[in-house]
């Protein structure tokens, strides 16, 4: 999901405020990606797609999901508060990291169906597994709006002026609801953990996801974008 070609402070104040969200955002960042480690690790024995064990099969797909694709996401979208370049490299580096979390998000939902298999379950009967596909295939499209629309030569200012806010809105949107699929599967494994311990530890990765969302938000809301 493309988010913002460049962007422009609405005032001092506001550019300096953004930045300071985005560096509590990074912090969210690496927090909750420790969290989620600390859980497939210690609680759900490792992450092995190759595994005879269909349940570290599974781990694979919310590694993937949340570092992959979540915690990458909200970085590309950061991309042009954090990133000290000019306007191009920030933009190229927005498109790359989406792609990469593109393709992760791709493989975590062919682990997720990997494991189903292993496990002799069925596909796509919960609401979690139903707001990840809708959000996986919702960013691909954006992806290549954004491609087409700010990326390749030859696309007229105007257009991509007019296509700008509707293009932050909608990536913004999809972000929210891969956050909103991630905290679903949370909700179910937090629910069937073998322990309180591990309940509660999923529970808190859960809020740190959506503290890291939320940071991301504020920090492009604090920023006023348009696009080249």
């Amino acid at each position: 999901m493309a988010i913002g070609g460049g962007i422009i402070g609405g005032g001092g104040h506001h550019s300096v405020v953004a930045a300071r969200v985005a560096a509590a955002a990074h912090v969210l960042f690496l927090t909750t990606a420790v969290l989620m480690l600390v859980w497939l690790l210690h609680f759900r024995g490792g992450i092995n797609i190759q595994s005879d064990d269909p349940e570290q099969i599974f781990n694979v797909h919310p590694f993937v999901m949340c570092w992959g694709f979540i915690l990458l996401i909200g970085e590309a979208i950061l991309a042009y508060t954090t990133i000290p370049m000019d306007h191009r490299t920030q933009k190229m580096v927005h498109m790359l990291v989406h792609l990469v979390a593109l393709i992760l998000a791709i493989f975590g939902v062919y682990a997720a169906f990997k494991f189903h298999d292993a496990a002799v379950a069925p596909d796509l009967v919960s609401l979690h597994s139903w707001l990840g596909i809708l959000a996986v295939a919702l960013f691909g499209l954006q992806w290549l709006f954004g491609f087409f629309a700010f990326w390749l030569p030859g696309t007229h200012e105007r257009t991509r002026a007019a296509a700008a806010p509707a293009h932050v809105a909608a990536g913004l949107a999809i972000f929210m609801l891969a956050v909103c699929a991630a905290e679903t599967g949370l909700v179910q494994k937090s629910a069937a953990a073998a322990s309180a311990g591990e309940a509660k530890l999923i529970n808190v990765t859960g809020i740190f996801i959506l503290l890291y969302a939320v940071a991301v938000a504020v920090a492009v809301a604090l920023r006023k974008a348009f696009f080249y």
